[in-house]
């Protein structure tokens, strides 16, 4: 019997058809400032945010000082997707979906390191660093037509990076991250831009799983500074030296919030440093060359402290330099991935104080970072409730107060204790869940 050769390479235009998707405007008036809790436990729509909001968005992946030569890899998600991201022989930096071609075994199963080729562990297909497959166990037993230039790895659309900070997208046709990011890049550089040198992350990536939406998280470190007085009472109390905490110093602290209409959005006591740096790293800084650099605003605000959310998952606080990414993982399940960034130039010593402070602050056991999960797994738990999903939440703090006209701060700003950036980052997940993506065009390509 002869069997007809048929094309193993995906036609063009061939798809895999998507399911419906909800208008999820009917959980959200923002308008109002009034949610619905379901958007933090359907499974269906958490299925229509992967395609949505994660595959169309621009997604931090590492830190440029992790893929120092040619060979070195991390892994990482873009939603549940895993990637790797390697710098290649001509040294630019490439993603690819981390599944082998053959079977969709995960190709990659190092958390990081430096290779010449990936190899899968399966069956034994390996692929070049530029994604192409260069080895086939038993080449004679497939058939004629079967090419190995159409069986590369799966590519990222897009890589680009942001002082340091690499962000990939699917989306062949999204926006630049520079216009993706919009005026959240002048925020960010407060950070990232301290020291002529950059940045670099020490100490490796640390990781953990939270029972709570990824959207919980996010949500609070772009908009909300309000929780610190009462969720972290006690962790400010043992980081006092009187063991009452500055209560009322952070009832009363002002400061801005920014809010972009990308979703992202930031907040900070505007101040020239914050009183819960490390000793040894807030002694480090020269305030009067940082102003020189950066500017009066910034160091008065953004620069040492606060809180911020890059669309739609990535979050950092500059305090004690944690940067970290809410990966989703089911309507109820995160995986928290952290970094520790510090500036290029500080001493070791100073470098080793900050990635302590961070540990000791934000770590999986840190002192505040314990409480925020708590937070997050009980509002989780509550939403599995069938009254409770049927009870809206209010979200109405700053409603119609803020200036797209701040002399020092650019942007749509306003009061630090506000819910603005808050409905700014739903307002941003609402258009995204109400807008077919490019995958979604029939005469799209899935390679």
């Amino acid at each position: 019997m002869t069997i007809a050769p048929t094309p193993a390479a995906p036609r063009a235009g061939w798809r895999t058809p998507s399911p419906a998707s909800a208008d999820v405007s009917a959980y959200l008036d923002l308008e109002r400032g009034v949610l619905d809790r379901r958007i933090w436990k359907d499974e269906a729509l958490y299925q229509q945010e992967l395609r949505r909001v994660f595959a169309p968005s621009w997604l931090f992946l590492a830190h440029e000082s992790q893929l120092p030569k040619p060979g070195d890899f991390v892994t990482a998600y873009m939603g549940e997707d895993p990637v790797i991201a390697v710098r290649g022989k001509d040294r630019r930096v490439r993603v690819f979906l981390n599944t082998c071609r053959h079977r969709g075994m995960r190709l990659c199963r190092a958390d990081a390191g430096s290779t010449k080729k990936f190899t899968c562990s399966y069956h034994g297909w390996a692929y070049d660093l530029d994604g192409s497959l260069v080895n086939v166990p038993n080449p004679d037993a497939y058939p004629d037509h079967f090419d190995t230039a159409d069986w590369g790895l799966r590519e990222v659309a897009r890589v680009d990076s942001h002082k340091g900070l690499v962000f990939a997208t699917w989306n062949p046709a999204a926006p630049a991250l520079t216009e993706a990011l919009g005026d959240m890049a002048w925020y960010m550089d407060a950070f990232l831009d301290r020291d002529p040198e950059g940045t670099e992350v020490v100490g490796g990536v640390t990781k953990w799983v939270l029972e709570g939406n990824w959207k919980l998280a996010a949500e609070q470190f772009a908009s909300d500074w309000y929780h610190v007085n009462m969720a972290h009472a006690s962790a400010l109390m043992v980081m006092s030296p009187t063991g009452r905490g500055p209560k009322s110093e952070i009832a009363n602290t002002p400061g801005r919030q920014f809010t972009s209409p990308e979703g992202h959005g930031a907040g900070f006591p505007v101040h020239p440093r914050s009183r819960f740096d490390d000793q040894t790293v807030h002694g480090y800084y020269d305030y009067d060359q940082l102003r020189g650099r950066l500017g009066d605003a910034r160091v008065e605000g953004p620069m040492t402290t606060g809180h911020a959310t890059v669309f739609p998952n990535f979050s950092y606080l500059p305090v004690n330099g944690t940067i970290r990414v809410w990966n989703p993982k089911g309507p109820d399940r995160m995986e928290v991935w952290t970094w520790t960034l510090v500036d290029r130039s500080m001493p070791e010593d100073v470098k080793q104080a900050q990635r302590l402070y961070n540990l000791r602050t934000f770590g999986p056991s840190g002192i505040f970072e314990q409480d925020d999960g708590e937070n997050w797994s009980e509002i989780q738990a509550v939403s599995r409730g069938f009254i409770a999903n049927d009870t809206r939440l209010n979200y109405q703090m700053g409603l119609g107060i803020h200036r797209d006209d701040d002399p020092d701060y650019p942007g749509r700003v306003g009061e630090l204790y506000s819910d603005n950036a808050a409905r700014g980052f739903y307002g941003r997940w609402r258009d995204l869940m109400n807008t077919p993506a490019w995958h979604e065009n029939p005469e799209a390509s899935h390679g």
